[in-house]
């Protein structure tokens, strides 16, 4: 699911709006997919592949030149069809899902540089839309302050909009409820500054 440029902006000019109340900041990633299981479609794919011709000769009486087509004709449409990222992603167990998600969110964390604001106030959500995986994670100064619960109705927002679909809607959401918990414990000042780039990441 790809989101239009005019969505795009529409977050971006949410997370200025937002940080124009407070010195903390606000970043939003997006990503398709955490998951890298592209290693287990293949393995099924050949395993089923391998074990097709004793299947065959066992119960038919075809020649060793179909029985071998046949079975290269399995394992490229095995292949195919769980190469799929729907059907990739299915393939691996919930918990690892989320497990493989919650690590992609700590690594976009970093990578988009939050860690690095000067007084720790920066925020993090990301959406990983194959395992259905929403998070905000905040800085420790923010931490300090502001319980993890308190960011729930800020998951619950974004999850309501995107299970219908509206992507761009549901940051939208979080973002303003984010925004309001960063104003009340960390309220703008004359010396803040923007120091993370207002815009939606793509990944």
């Amino acid at each position: 699911m790809s989101i239009p440029v005019q969505d795009r902006d529409r977050v971006a000019t949410a997370i200025r709006a937002a940080e124009a109340r407070t010195s903390g900041e606000i970043v939003c990633v997006l990503a398709q997919t955490s998951s890298d299981a592209g290693a287990l479609p293949i393995l099924i794919a050949a395993v089923v592949a391998l074990a097709l011709p004793w299947l065959l000769v066992a119960f038919t009486t075809m020649s060793v030149h179909r029985i071998l087509l046949l079975q290269t004709v399995v394992f490229v449409a095995l292949a195919i069809v769980l190469c799929l990222p729907r059907v990739r992603v299915a393939l691996v167990p919930r918990a690892a899902r989320r497990a493989v998600a919650h690590r992609a969110a700590m690594e976009q964390f970093a990578i988009r540089g939050i860690a690095r604001k000067k007084d720790h106030t920066g925020v993090l959500i990301f959406v990983s839309l194959a395992e259905r995986y929403a998070r905000i994670i905040a800085d420790q100064g923010i931490a300090a302050r502001v319980a993890q619960a308190e960011w729930q109705s800020a998951i619950d927002a974004l999850v309501a909009h995107m299970s219908g679909g509206r992507i761009a809607e549901g940051f939208i959401a979080a973002i303003d409820v984010c925004g309001r918990v960063l104003e009340t414990n960390f309220p703008r000042t004359e010396t803040s500054r923007d120091e993370l780039p207002d815009r939606m990441h793509l990944i």
